[in-house]
């Protein structure tokens, strides 16, 4: 039997990549290429590489194409750039991300800013961001994305309520806060990040909570109101003597937490699948722009 407080992000992720796959169908029988995504993948990060593999698998689920261009952790940002550039004028590729981080000798903020806007499916550069910024169309950042739709598949209202987002971070919590607060979305918006003080007096007033500040287990029951929906964006490996040596858990304490709230995301299998289908969604709407 479903569990009405769990808020599935499998499930939902499951539906829409249906949806995408139809799409998909649809312009390969109207002869077209189906949609394809590629990734530049620099060093061999156990999480990156996790990751990628994923968004390939989901990729190949739905009848579009991926391509991984792994770099060693010594190349040079020459050479990153020298991939980057490769990919913005190939006709075949329609988006593409870079996978962060980057090894530190690289310069990350002048990598993202040499994307083609066009297929920036991760929504980081200026452009994309800009765009963000005055409400008009763009390519969302994926995870901010995701959790949009994750409220409105869960049928979470949103307009008029007090939305608390734990986190700063130009990948979550920036971008997601000023998507809640547009016209048409109209939530009450209150960023809480590390400088903030009395935050649990401030996390209690939210009638949703999402966090995203990477502290496994932070939030804790006596920091939720009752009845609050909580979204955790989070996910740790916390070592353990089970067999796998690890356990997975987030940035909220889901036991505890689970107790007050009245919807909650678990982890795994909330928030992450959201962001991988949210990646296939721009992908298919730049393949289509593309073939106009």
């Amino acid at each position: 039997m479903a569990d009405n407080k769990i808020i599935d992000g499998k499930l939902i992720a499951e539906a829409i990549k249906k949806e995408i796959a139809s799409e998909v169908a649809s312009m390969i029988d109207k002869g077209l290429d189906a949609p394809h995504l590629a990734a530049i993948l620099v060093g061999d990060d156990d999480a990156s590489l996790t990751y990628v593999t994923s968004k390939e698998k989901a990729c190949h689920k739905v009848g579009m194409v991926s391509s991984v261009y792994k770099l060693s952790a010594k190349s040079t940002e020459e050479d990153v750039l020298n991939t980057i550039n490769f990919l913005n004028n190939d006709p075949e590729i329609d988006g593409y991300i870079v996978q962060l981080p980057l090894p530190s000798h690289i310069n990350e903020t002048k990598v993202i800013q040499s994307i083609n806007p066009d297929k920036d499916v991760d929504g980081f550069t200026l452009h994309n961001i800009g765009l963000m910024q005055l409400g008009e169309p763009c390519y969302l950042p994926a995870t901010p994305f995701g959790i949009m739709e994750l409220l409105k598949r869960s049928n979470v209202g949103i307009a008029g309520k007090h939305v608390v987002v734990m986190g700063r971070s130009n990948i979550v919590g920036s971008p997601l806060s000023v998507m809640l607060s547009r016209k048409g979305v109209d939530a009450t918006v209150t960023m809480c990040h590390s400088k903030t003080q009395n935050i649990k007096e401030i996390t209690r007033q939210a009638d949703i909570l999402i966090v995203a500040i990477g502290d496994p287990e932070f939030v804790k029951a006596d920091m939720v109101k009752e009845g609050a929906v909580v979204i955790d964006v989070g996910i740790h490996r916390i070592k353990d003597n089970s067999e796998k040596g690890y356990h997975i858990v987030g940035d909220v304490d889901f036991k505890e937490v689970y107790k007050v709230a009245s919807k909650i995301t678990p982890v795994p299998g909330g928030v992450g699948p959201m962001t991988i289908v949210s990646l296939l969604y721009n992908t298919l709407m730049a393949a289509k722009a593309n073939r106009k």
